[in-house]
């Protein structure tokens, strides 16, 4: 037999992993992934058969892999959340502005692609109000259609801001998650340098620098340190 098409590995997959071989649909869905293959399904899909395997630092990839094409799914935010409450590493997150954080969540309530969507809709929308102002011969409308465009330009920066940094999150290559089952974190890119902290599999961390094997990482308590790119993977 020829070479197994796409739907046939996905196929076979999804089989393997309703008939318990979470080891085998994780390669399954592995060699879609090195066709060229990639969404947010295929993505969860990965997660799921990982974490089942007992491998939580692949799961936490794959889940954040999948939620950067998909904020908004609720499902795999819970996936991802239970795969982190499995990890070793307790770390005190640095509390933030609770603006910030719900801008965030807002943001996150739809894809890069669902705001830039928008953000055209509302463009039409305060282009049709400002034709609106500008030829209606009523005070009523015209005050409607000036109001209503002042509405739509703010509306747009909005969609638009809140689109752009989706699509930079979606983009970011700086944040990663450890998978060695254990790897110590040094206060230079040595081997022979000072142990300053252990980390373990399924952290997700910051890099800031790069040099050589080597990666300068933070972690959500403002620790930092260096670590062997090879002991971590970029989402």
């Amino acid at each position: 037999p020829g070479e197994q098409t796409a739907e046939q590995l996905w196929d076979k997959a999804n089989t393997a992993y309703i008939n318990g071989d979470f080891h085998a649909a994780a390669d399954a869905y592995e060699e879609l992934l090195s066709r060229g293959v990639s969404s947010m399904k295929l993505y969860y899909n990965l997660g799921n058969a990982y974490f089942k395997d007992d491998r939580i630092g692949k799961a936490i990839l794959y889940y954040n892999r999948a939620l950067r094409l998909a904020p908004g799914n609720d499902d795999i935010r819970y996936n991802l959340s239970v795969a982190e409450a499995r990890t070793k590493d307790t770390i005190e997150r640095i509390p933030e502005f609770f603006l910030v954080g719900w801008v965030r969540a807002v943001r996150h309530a739809m894809s890069c692609t669902a705001w830039s969507v928008l953000s055209l809709v509302v463009l039409a929308c305060g282009l049709a109000l400002a034709l609106l102002y500008l030829l209606a011969k009523r005070l009523s409308l015209r005050k409607t259609g000036f109001y209503g465009t002042l509405a739509a330009v703010l509306l747009f920066v909005v969609t638009t801001s809140f689109a752009a940094g989706e699509r930079r999150e979606m983009l970011d290559d700086t944040q990663a998650v450890v998978m060695s089952l254990s790897t110590a974190v040094k206060s230079s890119p040595d081997n022979a340098s000072t142990d300053l902290f252990v980390l373990h599999e399924g952290t997700v961390v910051k890099i800031t620098d790069r040099l050589g094997d080597w990666c300068e990482v933070t972690i959500a308590d403002g620790k930092k340190g260096w670590l062997e790119s090879r002991t971590i993977e970029v989402i």
